[in-house]
């Protein structure tokens, strides 16, 4: 069996634990920085957070850690271009950690476009139609390059729903697929001077003995630290939190775990309770450009009228700058008249109030009151104001 135990030198010490719940606290060592959890990361696709500055990133949303895509960031600008710059982090001015995926979801996103084999994916650009084919060898060789702290294994994203029989083979795929990932992993230097961090993805679509299986798989990979994929692809969120509590009962105790592609505020804090450490999504800085704004008493239309002559802070908890500067009737301006200032002002928030349920998640977590406040929280945060 390959084994990731030697591959990196990132570490993961725990604070505290919730009496309640599986719910804990802790930190994550890498080589540009620490990153305390739970934690919320930013999705930068392009080799940007989308609508925000990096100085917007460090002095007033201020996450641990963002992410990169690989896919997006191999074809534009290409992993020539990032190289030469000396990697992602410097191509982007950005001295914390970062994430890449290896690839996997894009290119279950691009369904009618691509072909799956053991050796690997052919994929057909969304950019020119150029073919290009990602393997578990060259997922990896592309994010050396990139250069993040963390890294992923090149994994099948399954749909939902998905057929029992199909899961269970892509399952076995994603397995085979992992133990080409380490191999490459162990026998390819690090591009830069610093270690990266890989971790392996659990699959299985709803299927708990799949799911079973599949962690009971990482978990013997003895990996610095473990994901959960295939989730949030539109099951319910009652499937949802159902394997991500069988996982998270597999997967030791002493290593982070991250759950890919979530969520919602509340999906944030329920699958916080059941053990997971680190969280990713498109959805605050989407939702944002579309008028959406996530508060602690709920979710806001900043494009109704009734906001039209409201000029109180878009949340009294003030996560930034933003809450204090703009009020919800100047902002909803903004979008009435489509300027871009709008978008990037609900995006500031969006980002904001994601990082802070995070850190409020740990404070109370530390505290030993995660639960109580958890279920008042979630009480609050699907109501639409």
């Amino acid at each position: 069996m390959v084994s990731l135990r030697q591959s990196s030198i990132m570490t993961f010490d725990l604070n505290g634990t919730d009496s309640q719940s599986k719910a804990r606290a802790g930190i994550i060592t890498t080589d540009h920085g620490n990153i305390q959890t739970p934690i919320f990361m930013p999705v930068g696709t392009a080799g940007t957070v989308k609508g925000v500055h990096q100085r917007e990133l460090s002095e007033d949303i201020i996450p641990d850690i963002i992410l990169g895509n690989t896919y997006h960031l191999y074809l534009r600008p290409g992993t020539d271009i990032l190289e030469q710059a000396g990697g992602l982090h410097r191509f982007m001015n950005w001295e914390k950690p970062i994430l890449t995926d290896s690839g996997g979801y894009q290119v279950y996103s691009l369904s009618a476009n691509r072909k799956i084999k053991e050796e690997g994916v052919k994929f057909k650009s969304h950019i020119d139609g150029s073919y290009h084919v990602f393997t578990p060898e060259n997922a990896i060789s592309i994010q050396r390059k990139i250069g993040a702290d963390i890294i992923m294994a090149f994994d099948e994203c399954t749909p939902y729903p998905c057929d029992y029989e199909y899961a269970k083979d892509s399952m076995h795929r994603t397995h085979r697929w992992l133990d080409r990932c380490v191999r490459q992993h162990h026998e390819t230097p690090f591009a830069y001077s610093y270690n990266q961090t890989l971790f392996p993805i659990v699959q299985g679509s709803v299927y708990k003995d799949l799911r079973l299986q599949s962690a009971e798989y990482i978990a013997a990979k003895e990996a610095p630290a473990n994901a959960i994929g295939g989730l949030s692809v539109g099951e319910p969120a009652e499937e949802m939190y159902a394997m991500t509590d069988v996982v998270c009962g597999v997967l030791p105790f002493d290593k982070p775990r991250y759950l890919m592609g979530v969520g919602t505020p509340t999906n944030l804090l329920e699958n916080i309770a059941l053990g997971v450490d680190m969280f990713d999504c498109v959805m605050p800085t989407r939702n944002a450009r579309n008028g959406m704004l996530f508060t602690a008493e709920g979710t806001i239309n900043i494009k109704n009228k009734k906001w039209e002559n409201d000029f109180s802070p878009l949340d009294p908890a003030n996560y930034c700058f933003v809450d204090t500067a703009y009020t919800k009737a100047y902002v909803r301006h903004l979008f009435t008249v489509n300027e871009m200032l709008g978008k990037q002002i609900a995006t500031l928030h969006n980002l904001s109030f994601y990082i802070w349920l995070v850190r409020e998640a740990r404070k109370h977590i530390l505290a030993g009151d995660f639960s109580r406040w958890k279920n008042t929280m979630v009480a609050k945060l699907d109501q639409r104001i």
